[in-house]
């Protein structure tokens, strides 16, 4: 189906802050060790830090903070530089041609003058904020974002590595983040029986609008090669009925269509071929009903875009209808106002590899499948950097879809560095089926606050949004560097609880995440094998599903696991990049919010609810089936001095004498009586509450309350169990 808009806003609900844990058994399972192939694409230019450089200018960050002009830079730093200052690069290897990102305070444009080895050339470096600060005030939870742009140049000259390249403001304020040094080619020779566009009357002087010209010459040349020669063409409206063609040019850097609107079509026979040229747009802001884009609609069957330099568009390629086998590899995307790519439905065999994407105002490569399903299709061998309001790669349902092999870097607001979700937007939606492979990626600096949630989103998500997640999830060969906050997240983000479940993590790097490993804020299971993480800013698992009582999440120990046993234990808080854990405080309850399961339950009076916080809502056991027990997973083993025992307090809830028994565990697996069994009377003019003393030298993680009679139902009944490190 044809869309000329992007997905509509995401209404992202605030969520509470999660109050639920749950731990797994551990169950022993062979090892299966995941070694990750070469992450990322094969570039055919080499960057180079602006930090890195010698500079006379400032450096600013390291900053995470949303909104900064430091955390939306590539390594969250870069150079300011100020009139008259400049930024040195030592040129990696040999190359006549450099892209700059950079920064300009709003509403100004300047240059900067360009040096080789202490020499001014007589070019100079365009750089405007034009493109730059974009406000999309209905998405809730963003900020101006998208302040970075990039400018390119052709030197002129060849340098060596070793070679000094410098840039020097002269007199816009310039922030400049990083430079791409690249050996261009020279411009390839015209196809035999090609139709050049110029014999339709192009103008590649960019003054004339070649409008019609491309349109004849993709007419004159069904089955053949429409010709788009060195210079720059002006297209005013966009191109349609292109089918059965191939687009070509000489080069990227030197055939170059000027248009924010190039390819509009909801429909075509295929075979497709668009190749080695630049379309670079004049989109300015994000207007989500524009189709201000490169390719809007279909290419038909059997097609393919490679070579290409996108820039200055709303998205690259929104692709709707039929794109069997499309191919879309060996492209530049850059500077964005909103997705990279979006196979936005339908899309069956589509293969998306080895592409560069940077400062994309939205997810930079998405799958949403909309009134049907993506199927067997992939992203692979993707290098992404500076998503500014999204994920890198975010995977909207689908059947059988996978992501491998990519390298993401810096995402920056309400996203993760790869996003598994159910999020559906509208209907009809497709979830999440098959097999969904997630294997070989690294992700660097991944992972954001998100404002909406008020708390974080990790590295990797798997979100059961709008429905539980059904598929098989495999995530396997994984890096991730350098999180700011979790490497592994699992949730339910519309705060409805659905489960994550299916789901294995197997041979996993995690280097220095700024909170948790996993942060686990749905019911759901996981298991992980040969996960290893070194550096871990405050504990290895944060384990608290929302809401409270919707259920467990198990994490399953699948062997050679190491550096990420620990666990967060307090859910009423949430751990802060490099805390450490804290000592729990001797007036906290620590059973609240934490994992609760029981033999059996009543209706809607699940165990969750003895936990909960709420003496009003209650577990109830299966009635007329003594014994029956509750336990509570304290996430840590702690000396437990004191449990109180609530029912409801409403007088309704008439006295009653429970027998019971506490019984501990530090395992889960083997317990020990640590009270006997005894009657406890529960009674509504003492608030129907009942104090258990623990003797001293009690240790354990999980608490059990076994119950075999209670005199005024024929079941266990909590309302609250709470457990306390003072006596």
């Amino acid at each position: 189906m044809h869309s000329t808009s992007l997905r509509p806003v995401r209404r992202i609900p605030a969520i509470g802050v999660a109050v639920a844990l749950a731990a797994g058994t551990l169950v022993a399972l062979a090892p299966t060790a995941q070694a990750a192939a070469a992450a990322g694409a094969d570039l055919p230019f080499t960057s180079v830090e602006a930090e890195s450089a010698t500079s006379t200018g400032t450096k600013i960050g390291p900053d995470y903070t949303q909104g900064t002009l430091a955390s939306e830079a590539s390594g969250r730093q870069a150079v300011r530089l100020t009139s008259g200052q400049r930024v040195a690069f030592t040129v990696p290897s040999a190359a006549n041609a450099v892209n700059v990102s950079y920064s300009v305070p709003d509403g100004q444009s300047g240059t900067l003058d360009v040096y080789v080895n202490g020499t001014k050339l007589a070019k100079t470096l365009a750089v405007t904020s034009k493109y730059s600060y974009v406000d999309t005030g209905w998405i809730a939870g963003s900020k101006t974002h998208h302040l970075f742009d990039n400018a390119r140049l052709l030197l002129g000259q060849n340098v060596q590595a070793g070679d000094k390249v410098a840039f020097q403001s002269t007199g816009t304020q310039v922030t400049v983040d990083v430079a791409d040094f690249e050996q261009v080619a020279d411009p390839v020779g015209q196809p035999a029986g090609s139709v050049s566009v110029t014999s339709k009357g192009a103008d590649p002087s960019g003054q004339g609008d070649s409008t019609q010209a491309f349109r004849d010459a993709i007419s004159s040349a069904q089955g053949g090669v429409v010709w788009i020669p060195p210079g720059e063409y002006k297209l005013t409206s966009s191109l349609s009925g292109v089918q059965n063609v191939t687009l070509q040019g000489a080069g990227s850097w030197h055939s170059v269509v000027r248009t924010s609107r190039f390819i509009d079509q909801s429909s075509s026979s295929g075979n497709v071929r668009i190749r080695d040229f630049a379309v670079i747009g004049e989109v300015t802001e994000r207007v989500d009903s524009n189709p201000d884009n490169f390719v809007n609609g279909s290419l038909g069957p059997n097609s393919s875009v490679s070579g290409m330099w996108l820039q200055h568009l709303k998205v690259g390629l929104w692709l709707t209808g039929n794109n069997d086998n499309l191919i879309v590899e060996n492209n530049r995307f850059l500077d964005m106002t909103a997705d990279g790519l979006n196979l936005n439905g339908n899309a069956r065999g589509v293969r998306v590899r080895n592409n560069f994407l940077r400062n994309q105002g939205d997810d930079a490569l998405a799958m949403w499948s909309l009134y049907a399903p993506d199927t067997d299709s992939s992203f692979e061998n993707n290098t992404i950097t500076q998503p500014n309001l999204a994920n890198g790669i975010a995977i909207y349902g689908g059947t059988d879809i996978a992501v491998k092999n990519n390298l993401v870097a810096d995402t920056n607001a309400l996203g993760s560095g790869i996003a598994i979700s159910n999020q559906k937007f509208l209907d009809p939606f497709h979830p999440l089926a098959g097999t969904i492979t997630v294997s070989g990626n690294t992700l660097v600096r991944a992972g954001a606050m998100n404002p909406n949630w008020n708390h974080p989103m990790g590295a990797l998500r798997v979100d059961s949004y709008d429905s539980a997640i059904e598929a098989n999830v495999s995530i396997t060969g994984t890096t991730i560097t350098d999180s700011p906050y979790s490497a592994f997240e699992f949730v339910s983000g519309s705060g409805r609880g659905y489960a994550t479940k299916n789901i294995t993590v197997d041979g996993a790097t995690v280097d220095e995440a700024g909170t948790v490993v996993v942060q686990a804020e749905s019911q759901g299971a996981a298991t992980f094998r040969n996960v290893r993480a070194t550096g871990v800013g405050a504990a290895g698992i944060y384990n608290c599903p929302y809401p409270t009582g919707s259920g467990v999440f198990t994490l399953t120990n699948g062997g050679g696991n190491s550096g990420w046993d620990s666990v967060w234990a307090d859910c009423s808080t949430w751990p802060q990049p490099g805390s450490g854990i804290p000592d729990p405080d001797p007036n906290r309850n620590l059973a609240q919010g934490r994992p609760a399961t029981a033999t059996g339950s009543q209706d809607v009076y699940t165990p969750g609810k003895a936990v909960d916080g709420d003496a009003n809502t209650y577990w109830e056991s299966a009635n007329n089936a003594f014994p029956q027990a509750l336990t509570v997973d304290l996430g840590s083993t702690l000396a437990a001095r004191r449990l109180v025992l609530k029912l409801p307090p409403a007088s309704v809830w008439q006295a009653r004498t429970q027998t019971l028994s506490v019984l501990g565990s530090t395992d889960g697996s083997s317990y020990s009586t640590v009270v006997a069994s005894r009657d406890y009377r529960f009674d509504p003019a003492t608030g129907n509450t009942v104090t258990v003393s623990l003797p001293s030298g009690t240790n354990l993680r999980y608490l059990r309350l076994q119950v075999t009679a209670n005199t005024g139902w024929p079941a266990a009944q909590f309302s609250e169990v709470e457990a306390y490190l003072t006596s």
